[in-house]
């Protein structure tokens, strides 16, 4: 159970910020909804299923705002999501202790919080062309550990998309957002393959996340400049980190 959970309101208090802040620069949000479900105690095997739903409505949101903006590049998607799918839905069948992955992974985002906030001050970096052979390792890469971890991969493809030069801060979020929600989708159904069960109170969490991610996906993809976006980018592979870390 869900809504039993002892302090549900600050629960339920806590998570359309946390959607708002994540669509806000193209993100699902998964990171952050597993680490909120863990600080509130929910069981582990309602844990995963859930932020990967959760994932799938704000990252669907995100991606509508952004592409109704004109961010999207769908070469550069197509280059990473060709090869994420498939690893993401094999990623999503495998149940095991990713403790060791997840503090590796926490320690990666603190240097690339730390490069992008010194490097990414200005707009006028030269966008460099992706190979195939790169986006199919980095996609199939992110894809595998997203499924395996219960998260979309945004809060690993958008730092890598910025720190290559391979795209600009809102394009990034855009390839972002969609790269997100097809990851999301396979690992659910890899998820399902294997027994796992969505909690139907898990669709009253999706109503509540979604109000913060029109928010989010609006105002990131409408009136939040790009400086402001790279902060609220920092701040939240922040809470990435820490949650990968410590939780």
């Amino acid at each position: 159970m869900i809504l039993d959970t002892q302090h549900i309101w600050l629960f339920l208090l806590i998570l359309p910020i946390v959607s708002f802040l994540y669509a806000s620069v193209g993100h699902g949000g998964a990171s952050g909804y597993l680490a909120l479900m863990a600080l509130f105690s929910i069981s582990p095997e309602v844990m995963k299923p859930t932020a990967l739903l959760l994932n799938l409505f704000v990252a669907g949101i995100a991606f509508y705002y952004y592409y109704k903006e004109g961010f999207f590049n769908s070469k550069l998607f197509l280059y990473f999501a060709s090869a994420s799918i498939p690893m993401a839905l094999l990623g999503g069948m495998i149940e095991i202790d990713a403790s060791n992955y997840k503090r590796v992974l926490g320690i990666l985002l603190i240097f690339a919080i730390l490069k992008m906030l010194i490097v990414f001050g200005k707009e006028n970096t030269k966008i460099k062309k992706v190979k195939i052979w790169q986006g199919l390792l980095v996609g199939g890469i992110i894809g595998f550990f997203s499924g395996l971890i219960g998260i979309g991969g945004g809060i690993i493809l958008t730092p890598i998309i910025l720190l290559l030069h391979w795209g600009k801060m809102k394009e990034a979020a855009a390839v972002s957002a969609l790269f997100i929600w097809v990851n999301s989708a396979a690992a659910i159904v890899g998820q399902l393959s294997i027994g796992a069960v969505i909690n139907e109170e898990s669709f009253v969490l999706v109503g509540i996340a979604i109000i913060g991610g029109l928010f989010g996906g609006y105002y990131g993809s409408k009136k939040i400049n790009n400086q402001y976006l790279r902060y609220i980018l920092a701040f939240v592979l922040i809470i990435a980190s820490i949650k990968l870390l410590l939780v």
